[in-house]
């Protein structure tokens, strides 16, 4: 939510002018200190705030005066549109993805060539908001800027759940004071409690109001408000939790803690020490620290934290093993990386790479086409996507491909360069990626495919190939010709559009195209061919030639014949795309390939959707590293695993769900109207095999988005929990049409932790709302 302080209107006198100056300051003052900010010369510089050259094109440069306000998370800067709202003068700190200094976007490189690098940088938005290219007047304004926003974002993901959820509260607080005089009227009251989605009927409000009125004043001030603050925020819940485990001096102890971690949390091997070390972590009273006691604050704290949250704080780091070949692993892969929208019309952009990679994408796709001035371009061929650079794609790869995980890149050429445009091509992957570039066989490996661990740091090239592996470490490529022929894989082809259809109908040539040697030689592990069936590839396919497959003939043979597309995976990598008439870049469930070993199971990461969703949340396992190890039984040549048709097997581990959501605090607004609060219900979800696909909802809680109470208690059976994930979505009720997105989170069966957890709600992007969670109590049974 956007808080933000109104700037001063020329009616008001110099002495109320000097008030709310005076006011404000205080305000930063000790929202800087929250942030742990208050004396930083960055943060300062911003709340003074500069002009700064706002750049959308070579002949559009505006100035504009930026300034941070006072709640020190929300930038304001003025506008020359006359129909303009407040709203759209403002935008938050929290929807900020990144700051980077320099040309270091595609509008900065095009528009600002003639400005010193040093002097320009870009805000990078979350979701699909455009970039925010802008100029200072100097090297410093621009360092003051680009740092300050960075402190801000890492001082406010580094606060507690707690601290974010005063700060919100007490902004908007602020808000609601529309007279800025530290009080708030019963009308103000009322304002509030809107803006922070709750519905109450007038005598509730009132008699809130007026049991904090201590002073009969019909306003609250200083120490009421803070009454308010705390009646607003008591949670019941926690309160008959911690009821149930405190000392008779109100604090638990460390035995009763260990007691509550074994009994309600499971948590295994729970000693004293280990109880200890979260009363250390975590209570904010001394006192309770030095007798070794938990009060409720520090309890609420626990279960705020990472190690009350519901996702297990073991696998946010790399825990499986990485010493397997390649093909042991789901590898997060990206279909037409390069779109930002849609397969027809949309824009290409280096930007959508550098997003998918810092989502731990570990497989980009390129479409590379002849360009001018013998440069190859990237875009959806035949279709009226816009066109970049090449060069421009490999740059940015080799600059984000290690940022988010050290495991190896795939980079996956659609080749349709002439062979001189490939050379190019080759030349540029050599001197841009560098020694990141696997050019060669590790070690002279060319018996299996290498593992994660031995090709940590590299990228690898998936593309044609001229001849064998073998025949290019014995120099046998090296005496042939400079090109070859080898068939043209064209994806974009298959799209049911009849303008496209017209254009790949008038094409001229065969389905062959000419292969340059320099592109053939630096493709390794991962040789692109044609797929002709399963028993042709057991005898014939060497291990790092692979297969790519539109979803819907990947379906049918997961279908048709699933233990054969398992033992297939074992040893080769299988790619799938999404099929031809999704041209609006929906995407297919990806569960179902998986289910039968898939590693490269291409989707359109620019679509946020429940598929996107439920990718996002199987790799967030394993450290969000982008490589999750598959289940032993797809490992397993003799396995007659088969998704479709379950039978006994290792793989049959059932286990019975029990979930009680309880409560939600801090829900988000899906309508920007004012006196619209939503209606929310909760629906759980289970994603895995098709037995064990399965979903229930809660009942509706009217009017009330700031701490929903539900109470209501589901049950799932889930026959193959190692391919299962849970998805948790909240949405707003609307009896007319159809109900509106609020939040999700979905997480790995496997990962799930088990008695009072936290789930932290991401937005429709996968954004994590700073406040809005669900509270539960998860229990798994044997079946």
């Amino acid at each position: 939510m956007q808080c933000i302080r109104r700037q001063p209107s020329r009616t008001r006198s110099k002495s109320q002018e000097k008030y709310l100056e005076e006011e404000s300051r205080k305000t930063a003052e000790q929202n800087g200190k929250s942030l742990g900010l208050q004396d930083d010369e960055d943060l300062q510089f911003l709340l003074r705030g500069t002009v700064l050259l706002k750049i959308k094109s070579e002949s559009w440069r505006k100035e504009r005066l930026y300034k941070l306000q006072d709640d020190c998370k929300t930038i304001w800067h003025d506008s020359k549109k006359i129909l303009r709202s407040t709203d759209s003068q403002t935008f938050s700190i929290e929807d900020i993805q990144d700051v980077r200094l320099g040309h270091k976007t595609e509008g900065m490189r095009k528009y600002a060539k003639d400005v010193p690098e040093p002097c320009c940088f870009s805000i990078i938005f979350k979701g699909q908001q455009k970039n925010l290219d802008l100029i200072a007047r100097s090297e410093a304004d621009a360092n003051h800027w680009t740092s300050g926003i960075k402190k801000i974002i890492t001082s406010s993901n580094a606060m507690s759940q707690k601290q974010k959820l005063q700060h919100w509260i007490h902004s908007c607080l602020r808000k609601a004071d529309k007279n800025k005089d530290n009080k708030m009227s019963f009308k103000e009251l009322k304002n509030f409690l809107q803006e922070v989605n709750i519905y109450t009927d007038e005598s509730y409000a009132k008699q809130i109001f007026e049991q904090c009125d201590r002073s009969k004043t019909q306003s609250l001030e200083d120490d009421e408000i803070e009454e308010f603050y705390r009646l607003l925020t008591k949670r019941e819940e926690i309160d008959v939790i911690f009821s149930t485990f405190k000392d008779s001096d109100g604090v638990m102890s460390v035995d009763n803690l260990v007691k509550f971690l074994k009994q309600e949390q499971r948590e295994e091997d729970i000693t004293s020490e280990f109880a200890l070390s979260l009363i250390q972590k975590y209570e904010p009273s001394e006192e309770a620290k030095k007798k070794n006691g938990m009060t409720k604050d520090g309890f609420l704290m626990y279960l705020f934290s990472d190690d009350g949250n519901i996702f297990n704080l073991k696998h946010r780091k790399v825990y499986q093993d990485m010493s397997q070949p390649l093909s042991h692993y789901f590898i997060s892969s990206s279909h037409n990386t390069y779109l930002m929208e849609d397969q027809l019309r949309g824009p290409s952009s280096t930007e959508a790479y550098i997003r998918a990679l810092c989502k731990g994408c570990r497989c980009v796709e390129l479409d590379c086409w002849d360009g001018p001035n013998s440069e190859p371009v990237i875009y959806h061929g035949y279709t009226l996507t816009s066109k970049i650079l090449f060069c421009d794609v490999i740059k940015a790869i080799k600059t984000y491909a290690f940022k988010t995980s050290p495991y190896p890149v795939i980079v996956s050429l659609e080749n349709h360069c002439s062979p001189d445009q490939q050379s190019v091509m080759a030349k540029h992957m050599k001197e841009i990626f560098g020694d990141d570039l696997l050019s060669a066989p590790l070690d002279g490996k060319i018996t299996n495919l290498p593992s994660p661990e031995e090709l940590k740091g590299k990228i690898l090239v998936k593309g044609k190939k001229l001849r064998t592996l073998e025949d290019s470490l014995s120099g046998g490529v090296r005496n042939s010709t400079e090109t070859g022929d080898v068939s043209e894989e064209d994806e974009a082809a298959e799209m049911e559009d009849e303008t496209v259809k017209d254009k790949v109908k008038n094409k001229s040539g065969s389905s062959k195209v000419k292969l340059a040697k320099e592109l053939s030689d630096i493709v390794i592990y991962c040789k692109s061919v044609h797929f002709r069936d399963f028993n042709y590839a057991q005898n014939h396919q060497a291990f790092y030639e692979m297969s790519s497959f539109t979803e819907g003939k990947a379906l049918k043979l997961a279908q048709e014949s699933g233990s054969s597309f398992i033992c297939h995976n074992i040893r080769h990598l299988s790619r799938i795309y999404p099929a031809g008439w999704r041209t609006d870049s929906s995407n297919y469930n990806p569960l179902d390939l998986w289910n039968v070993g898939c590693q490269i199971v291409a989707l359109n990461f620019q679509t946020p959707d429940t598929e996107m969703d439920l990718y996002q949340g199987r790799f967030q396992d394993n450290g969000g590293c982008g490589y999750v190890l598959k289940p032993e039984f797809l490992l397993n040549n003799n396995s007659q695993f088969n998704p479709k048709s379950i039978k006994e097997g290792v793989w049959w581990t059932p286990k019975k769900l029990h979930v009680m959501v309880i409560s939600g605090q801090q829900l988000p607004k899906v309508n920007k109207n004012k006196n619209s609060i939503v209606d929310p219900f909760v629906t759980v979800e289970i994603h895995g095999v098709a037995r064990d696909n399965d979903k229930k909802q809660t009942n509706v809680v009217n009017n009330n988005g700031f701490n929903p109470m539900w109470n209501s208690k589901l049950a799932f059976d889930v026959d193959v929990p190692a391919l299962a994930l849970v998805r948790f979505l909240v949405e707003d009720y609307d009896a007319s049409s159809k109900n509106d997105f609020v939040g999700q989170y979905t997480v790995p069966f496997m990962s799930l932790k088990l008695g009072y957890r936290h789930i932290p709600l991401l937005s429709k992007n996968g954004d994590q709302y700073p406040s809005a969670m669900l509270f539960v109590h998860i229990m798994i049974l044997e079946s």
